[in-house]
């Protein structure tokens, strides 16, 4: 095993023993790769060598699989939404357009949130939420410190946002996690939703982001109405 690694006999059976001083993630791979280990084997074998774990690689080919628009789809009328690490957006539900603002025109959630009238005017607590969203992006952004894609979107953002150019160079950091979303809409009234991210294993970098209606706000009856609107009835 050491001489297929390419490491000492001696130093691989202190490795084996928990007794290895000063490992590499160099000499990591080498372990991993001659032990065919999968990734999620991989990430547990640095932890347990106290290094932090290997960044996770790019989502491959393919597109968004079948199964995961099916679920987009039977979640509705409860909006949802697929969106890869720039925070692009790969897949909706059907109702997104209509209960959160995306138009047919949006394709990244940061861009749409400063630069989408419609969407902002559906959003009463835009003014609140606009920091958060952009230490989030920051956030997410320091996962990826060799890819100039952030950079990019964010550059791109401030020449249009002055709102957005603020809140970036405050240079916050803020995690994704679950929030609360409300939404002024003229059509449905006022809905509040528990918005929950998902990490997809299938797809590394990419999130699905799913709102529930919160309890006790009308949101749910809101939707069911929206619903028998759009479902015909059954027949026989």
């Amino acid at each position: 095993m050491a001489v297929l690694a390419g490491v000492g006999v001696s130093w691989y059976t202190r490795l084996e023993q928990g007794r290895a001083d000063n490992v590499s993630g160099e000499v990591l791979d080498a372990v991993a790769r001659t032990l065919r280990m999968s990734q999620a084997e991989r990430r547990h074998l640095y932890l347990l060598s106290g290094l932090n774990p290997p960044l996770a690689p790019a989502a491959p080919p393919g597109g968004v699989p079948a199964e995961l628009h099916r679920l987009l789809q039977a979640w509705a009328p409860r909006p949802a939404y697929i969106r890869d690490r720039h925070w692009n957006l790969v897949a909706f539900g059907p109702t997104v357009e209509e209960l959160l603002g995306y138009g047919e025109n949006d394709h990244n959630c940061l861009v749409t949130f400063f630069t989408n009238a419609r969407y902002r005017e559906l959003q009463p607590e835009w003014a609140q939420a606009a920091r958060g969203v952009v230490a989030r992006f920051r956030g997410d952004a320091a996962r990826y410190p060799e890819d100039p894609r952030f950079d990019a979107i964010a550059d791109d953002l401030r020449s249009v946002s002055p709102e957005f150019a603020e809140l970036w160079a405050r240079h916050e950091v803020a995690e994704d996690g679950q929030a609360v979303k409300a939404v002024a809409h003229p059509d449905h009234g006022d809905l509040v939703f528990e918005a929950t991210l998902l990490t997809v294993p299938d797809l590394p970098g990419y999130n699905m982001v799913m709102y529930n209606p919160k309890p006790g706000t009308g949101t749910a009856e809101a939707l069911e109405r929206l619903a028998a609107r759009e479902l015909p009835a059954r027949v026989g």
